[in-house]
C-alpha cells in the first residue's frame, strides 16, 4: 500500500528525547568526536558498537564498547537502531547513510548535515532535567553560544527542584487521579525555586501542596493507627 503523498512547506525537524536503554547504537569512527558520541550514547544506557580500523584510548579501553577494528562494511547498519558516524571520509558517510535511509535506521553524520536523518542538539543537564537547543544544523556554534548561557540559567537547584515536583505530582496523582490539575503554573514561581536554591525544601514542598489542594498531611505519609488495634505492620490503605 503506497503511503499518501506529503505536502506543505516543513521548516523544523520535530524535537524529541529518544529513549536507548538497552537499544543497539552504532558509532563509525574512533577519534575524538567519535568518544564524545559514544559518552552519550552510554550515558542513555545505550549499547554500543564502535566501527573504526583505529580508536582513541576512551573507546578502545573502554569495557562497556564494543569495538570492531575494521572499516565499515557495506548494509551492517541495519542491525543497529541508530547510528552516528564520526569520520572525515565523505565516501563513508554518504554510505552509511545510505544504508540507513534503506533499512529505516536513523543516521547522524557529525559535521555533515547532508547525510543527517537526525539532529543532535547542544544539552544542559542538571539531573534530570534537560534543556536542549538546536539551530536545525546550520550552526553549531550557536547552539553553544546558546547552551553556555542556558548553563548560567540552569543551576543544579534546578535539578533538585525536580525531584521535588516529580514527588508532589505523584502525590496529586494519589489524591485527584490525575496530575493535570489547575495550579501548577500558580505554585511553580520564582520564589519556588528561590527556596529551593536556599535549601528550604520542606517551604518548597508546602508551597506546591498548599496550592494544589493537597490536605495537609500527605497522603503517603504514616497515620495514626488506634490503640485497639496498634499494629507495627499493618499497612494504612492510600
Amino acid at each position: 500500500m503506497r503511503a499518501a503523498p506529503v505536502t506543505g512547506v516543513f521548516d523544523a525537524p520535530y524535537p524529541v528525547f529518544l529513549d536507548l536503554v538497552g537499544r543497539r547504537a552504532l558509532v563509525v569512527g574512533g577519534g575524538p568526536v567519535a568518544a564524545h558520541k559514544v559518552a552519550g550514547l552510554l550515558r542513555a544506557g545505550a549499547h554500543v558498537t564502535v566501527v573504526a580500523p583505529d580508536a582513541v584510548s576512551e573507546i578502545a579501553e573502554d569495557p562497556d564498547v564494543r569495538w570492531h577494528e575494521r572499516p565499515y562494511r557495506r548494509g551492517e547498519v541495519a542491525s543497529y537502531t541508530i547510528a552516528i558516524t564520526a569520520t572525515n571520509d565523505p565516501a563513508v558517510n554518504r554510505q552509511v547513510a545510505r544504508d540507513g535511509n534503506a533499512a529505516n535506521v536513523w543516521v547522524n553524520s557529525a559535521d555533515d548535515p547532508k547525510n543527517c536523518a537526525f539532529i543532535l542538539p547542544s544539552v544542559v543537564r542538571r539531573g534530570d532535567l534537560q534543556v536542549a537547543v538546536s539551530t536545525n544544523g546550520r550552526s553549531p556554534a550557536m547552539a553553544q553560544w546558546a547552551r553556555r548561557r542556558l548553563e548560567d540559567l540552569f543551576t543544579e537547584a534546578h535539578g533538585a527542584a525536580l525531584d521535588v515536583l516529580a514527588e508532589v505530582r505523584a502525590e496529586v496523582q494519589r489524591v485527584h487521579g490525575t496530575s493535570e490539575v489547575g495550579g501548577w503554573a500558580a505554585v511553580v514561581d520564582d520564589h519556588f525555586f528561590d527556596l529551593i536554591a536556599a535549601g528550604d525544601l520542606d517551604r518548597a514542598r508546602a508551597q506546591l501542596r498548599a496550592g494544589l489542594d493537597l490536605p495537609d498531611v500527605p497522603s503517603d505519609a504514616p497515620q495514626p493507627s488506634s490503640p485497639q488495634h496498634d499494629s507495627p505492620h499493618q499497612e494504612v490503605p492510600s
